[in-house]
């Protein structure tokens, strides 16, 4: 008995101190770590919106409204979250557009998480994602692949193929990665339903 109590009594010990050292570590790391995920952020609204200045935060309209959100999934989008948007302005403080971070939970590795660029008049300038754990050699090739057909499409929303994009709206699927190509598509299209939906967007011709 006097030894169980003894085991339990050095395990609380050891328990107590790996807590305290983790938690020590954690306080060490916490501000580094959030400061080089803010930095991966400013420059991925950088890639996808260079001609602006500066980035305006802006309210969500998914974050308090129960009406937009059931909305949101009639359309489809369930399983995307928009994250934030900001707005893109130039100099002088004119609204260029909008960048949207946009977290889909449909990846074949786990949440997929990217930022996107459109402006006013609705054309995408392209993605840059920022999270993504796919599979090496088939999802893990959504940057090569797949982002590069985003950039400078004016359209109101994107579908794969796996025989070959004949149009803007169409978008070649990684061989082998259907699960990878559907989810970024489909959060792609989330962002620009919001776009459509949220922020005035207008201005696309009939697909």
């Amino acid at each position: 008995m006097k030894n169980m109590l003894r085991d339990a009594a050095v395990l609380l010990v050891i328990t107590l101190f790996a807590g305290l050292v983790l938690g020590f570590v954690y306080q060490i790391t916490k501000q580094p770590i959030a400061m080089a995920e803010e930095k991966a952020a400013k420059e991925a609204y950088a890639e996808v919106f260079p001609t602006a200045s500066d980035f305006e935060l802006m309210e969500l309209a998914v974050s308090d409204n129960g009406a937009w959100i059931e909305e949101w999934k009639n359309a489809g989008f369930g399983n995307v979250e928009i994250i934030n948007t900001l707005e893109a302005k130039d100099a002088a403080g004119e609204r260029l557009g909008y960048v949207l971070t946009v977290t889909t939970h449909e990846g074949y590795g786990g949440d997929i998480t990217f930022t996107m660029g459109i402006k006013v008049d609705g054309t995408l300038n392209g993605i840059s994602i920022l999270n993504i754990s796919e599979t090496a050699g088939l999802g893990m090739k959504a940057e090569a692949v797949l982002k590069p057909q985003f950039v400078d499409k004016k359209v109101s929303s994107f579908t794969y193929t796996k025989t070959g994009a004949t149009s803007d709206n169409q978008i070649n699927a990684i061989s082998g990665a259907t699960i990878t190509t559907n989810a970024i598509t489909t959060a792609v299209n989330g962002g620009l339903y919001y776009f459509q939906t949220q922020l005035g967007g207008s201005g696309y011709e009939a697909e």
